[in-house]
């Protein structure tokens, strides 16, 4: 969807002949695309699979990697066939199919981002209202619609693109129409998908930030998060004394605005050329200038895992339990019985307690720490 009229996160341009260019778009944005696909794909099955991390922040969470891997194969993948045949090869249904899911994911990821700092605000500003609001029944509605409105709304794309032939016979997924009848999609994209997520997330972290850091919280805010034998539960399922709940809830906080400062960040240069180019007579166009914004949409949409291993100890074990678990093959084993199943293990106040076992976890080593994978909920 490059053209002279145009600019897109996923096509290419007319100077991918060149070798240096092929070379460094392919390599970056590849590597980029491959570590963003293998990264949001281990959030989504690690909260899937962990009871304990079902919580509404990590629904938005996973939200957020669903639509992260939506902008990495319509957008990041196409990118790299482009550079290598140098035209067009997905024929007219997959331009307006990749356009549309470029869109759908771009638009996803900035509402996930929003709902999530909006329900942090309510869980730590508003602990009352909380209890009934920030639930998470109620935040799988709020993602269902999430994608149903914009899913919906995404759908005018269909009618806004469409392949182009140029002198050279060369096809490429382009406007349909004049240039300047986009201004009004580019402003409302802008403004509703970028600039007010996050002047809402300025605010929100803004009050945030004076209630979590500036005081410490009241401790009415913390029983009412309280769970059974003197443990509590927060955002991003960590289970903890309620001593260490004020740090674990800031940890979480901590992590989501740094997702937020990436976002803003990251997709700042790419919002701020569209823009521009909506008004200039002639846009700017340099390979090497789209390169540059698009690699740093790709790196948006592949480093949210990345933040959430580094700060998050929760996830960060997760990763490496679900890591494990998949490099290891069938062992003999000496010394310990060999069953198919792991004993669940559920630690309370004066210990630890069998709650039976679990059909095809992992194999039971002798000697190390065996690898459990509970049914119900997986330990720190």
């Amino acid at each position: 969807m490059d053209s002279s009229n145009n600019i897109s996160v996923a096509h290419g341009d007319t100077t991918l002949a060149l070798t240096e260019y092929k070379v460094v778009s392919v390599f970056l944005v590849l590597l980029v695309c491959v570590a963003g696909i293998v990264g949001n794909a281990m959030v989504v099955l690690v909260v899937l699979t962990s009871q304990d991390m079902h919580t509404p922040t990590n629904c938005y969470l996973v939200s957020l990697a669903l639509a992260d891997l939506i902008v990495l194969v319509a957008a990041g993948l196409p990118n790299v066939s482009d550079s290598l045949v140098g035209h067009w090869v997905y024929g007219h249904a997959g331009c307006l199919g990749i356009t549309y899911f470029q869109y759908l994911g771009i638009n996803i990821s900035s509402c996930s981002i929003l709902a999530f700092t909006v329900e942090r605000y309510i869980a730590i500003c508003h602990p009352m209202r909380a209890q009934t609001i920030c639930t998470v029944a109620r935040a799988k509605r709020i993602i269902a619609s999430i994608w149903g409105v914009t899913s919906i709304y995404c759908l005018l794309w269909f009618f806004l693109v469409d392949l182009n032939v140029h002198e050279n016979q060369r096809l490429e997924c382009g406007y349909k129409v004049s240039r300047s009848l986009y201004l009004p999609i580019y402003l409302l994209d802008f403004t509703v998908f970028f600039l007010v997520p996050l002047l809402v997330a300025m605010v929100l972290y803004g009050l945030i930030g004076r209630i979590l850091f500036r005081r410490p919280p009241s401790q009415q805010a913390w029983q009412e998060t309280r769970r059974p034998h003197g443990q509590v539960k927060d955002a991003l399922g960590i289970r903890s004394r309620p001593k260490g709940s004020p740090s674990s809830r800031k940890q979480a906080t901590r992590m989501l605005a740094v997702v937020v400062m990436l976002f803003a960040m990251l997709w700042t240069p790419y919002r701020t050329l569209v823009l521009l180019n909506s008004f200039l007579a002639r846009p700017l166009l340099d390979p090497w200038v789209l390169l540059f914004c698009r690699t740093c949409v790709y790196t948006n949409s592949a480093i949210n895992p990345v933040i959430y291993s580094l700060m998050s100890q929760k996830f960060r074990a997760a990763f490496l339990r679900m890591c494990q678990c998949g490099t290891r093959g069938p062992q003999r084993h000496t010394g310990a019985p060999t069953s198919s199943s792991c004993n669940a293990v559920h630690e309370t106040p004066l210990g630890t307690e069998t709650l039976g076992s679990s059909k095809g976890s992992c194999p039971v080593a002798a000697g190390p720490k065996p690898c459990q994978q509970e049914p119900n909920f997986s330990r720190l």
